[in-house]
């Protein structure tokens, strides 16, 4: 007898419909075909022990499985679930007639529980989009499932549901998952406060900047001067996400298994992956390519700490996607593009011995060796990023002071005025929300400068020797500055204020 049950195998993002057909016949001998992986070649051990221990068995019998489109690689234990009710089907151990309704999905137990799976989010996406009526799946992935509306979405601990469901018609209770209720509830604040922040005033109007336009930042300044700290309370004054990059940022985690009942992710991600970190981690790829740090942080930030210590390599894989805002991952037989739209924020030591540039310690190090330190950073990876700001010490009188700073809520209020500003000045364009994502012909439409400004400009772009995407950085800058003043036109005070973050391109910083 042949059966078809209905999985699915997700590629970069989007997910794929997969027919399992499932053929009981005489003779002896169990053949999966359609290129499974060895996770998947071995799950006749767990579906065996699994459905014993329910009170079922693998017939004795030849049963041949096909996972259909057969050219198609399939990865993961997921398909455990699919394989089993297709195979209790075939064999005439249930009887359903509803199967082809349901994607069904699942990794086994060996008593039968039902384990956790990646990619919940796209899979139930793709159901809907193919016109199914449900989706079953483990219990601690169906609220992030039931994120889409318009399939019924079950949640189940055991095998044995699925069986009473489909042979005796026991109902399921549906994870019903209202979506904007959920998002709005918690839009709460991160832990981290500015008003923690003592001093460094210039620094936090700098992160302002940064936040407003969605700037690529560095912080450069001796160790123990506030980098870090200030690096990690960045989120809590970006604008709130929007649902629809809550569900986008949402997909890429799912597809990792980094969502468990926690439904749609509303927080934008904060990542700070270590320096020993691989290429290939950074930015995605591997035999099944996966999202890399880069991708996760897709819609948040992306904190680099100590920028100089990570390997010259891994920096400069991240310069194309800094520049498209996603990467795309090739392979011989397929290529995957992941959206990577985040916020880089980088902090370094201004020299090997971290002191260079406070005036109370001595020098150190030689200038050779930093120049040395300072060239792991290559200039065009430099030059993708907008704000470079040095950090200096806190005097004691202020770190001592118990008077609090500014609060993030006050901050994220002028940071979100300042994007809505630009969300207004971008409508009709796809691809741009915020002044860092403008592309040249959008900064000369949008950045237009008067005489003065130019002259200003003209002068430090001389006196600097900085490049023409230096130039483009310096007007983008200018451009936020603007709009979080409300000021229609870019004029010389906002010129004058984005030069100076442009740390790292005046000569003579080392000297």
């Amino acid at each position: 007898m042949l059966t078809k049950v209905y999985g699915s195998a997700v590629f970069g993002i989007e997910a794929t419909t997969i027919t399992v057909e499932v053929n009981v016949d005489s003779g002896v001998g169990y053949h999966l075909v359609g290129l499974p992986d060895n996770a998947i070649k071995e799950s006749n051990y767990r579906i065996a022990a699994a459905l014993l221990n329910n009170g079922y068995k693998i017939p004795g019998k030849k049963i041949t499985l096909n996972l259909a489109p057969a050219d198609l690689r399939k990865e993961g234990s997921a398909y455990d679930l699919t394989l089993a009710i297709g195979i209790l089907t075939a064999s005439g151990q249930i009887q359903s007639k509803n199967l082809e309704k349901y994607i069904i999905m699942g990794e086994l137990s060996l008593d039968g529980s039902v384990q956790p799976i990646k990619g919940a989010l796209p899979i139930a996406i793709k159901a809907l989009e193919e016109g199914f009526e449900g989706f079953i799946l483990p219990d601690e992935n169906a609220k992030e499932a039931a994120i889409v509306s318009g399939i019924k979405v079950y949640g189940v601990e055991n095998i044995s549901e699925v069986i009473d469901f489909f042979d005796k018609g026991t109902p399921f209770e549906e994870t019903i998952v209202d979506t904007r209720a959920e998002f709005h509830k918690s839009l709460d604040f991160p832990e981290f406060d500015f008003s923690d922040v003592r001093g460094q005033e210039s620094i936090k109007r700098c992160m302002e900047i940064a936040a407003a336009g969605g700037h690529n930042i560095i912080l450069i300044g001796p160790p123990g001067s506030g980098k870090t700290m200030l690096a990690k309370r960045l989120p809590s004054i970006l604008p709130p996400m929007t649902l629809h990059e809550a569900l986008e940022t949402t997909k890429i985690h799912s597809v990792v298994g980094k969502v468990k009942n926690t439904g749609l992710m509303s927080q934008r991600p904060f990542r700070s992956p270590h320096h020993t970190i691989s290429d290939v981690a950074l930015v995605g790829g591997g035999a099944y390519p996966q999202p890399g740090e880069i991708s996760l942080s897709h819609n948040g930030v992306l904190f680099l700490d100590e920028l100089p210590e990570f390997k010259r390599g891994v920096l400069e894989v991240m310069r194309q996607p800094l520049e498209d805002r996603e990467v795309t991952i090739s392979r011989a037989r397929f290529t995957v593009t992941y959206p990577s739209s985040f916020m880089l924020v980088a902090s370094m030591n201004p020299s090997p011995g971290g002191y260079f540039n406070d005036p109370d310690a001595p020098v150190t190090s030689s200038p050779a060796e930093m120049q040395r330190y300072l060239s792991k950073i290559s200039g065009p990876l430099l030059d993708r990023i907008d704000i470079h700001i040095e950090v200096t010490p806190v005097p004691f009188e202020k770190l001592s002071d118990d008077r609090k700073g500014e609060q993030s809520a006050a901050i994220r209020e002028r940071v979100t005025a300042a994007r809505e500003l630009q969300s207004q000045r971008f409508t009709g364009l796809d691809k741009v929300h915020y002044n860092a994502q403008m592309n040249t012909k959008q900064i000369r439409e949008y950045c237009k400068l008067d005489a003065a400004s130019k002259e200003l400009l003209k002068n430090a772009m001389e006196r600097l020797n900085l490049s023409a995407r230096a130039y483009d950085r310096i007007l983008k800058v200018a451009r936020t500055i603007a709009d979080l003043e409300e000021t229609l036109e870019v004029n010389g005070n906002h010129i004058a204020e984005a030069i100076q973050y442009r740390s790292l391109d005046r000569e003579g910083w080392l000297g």
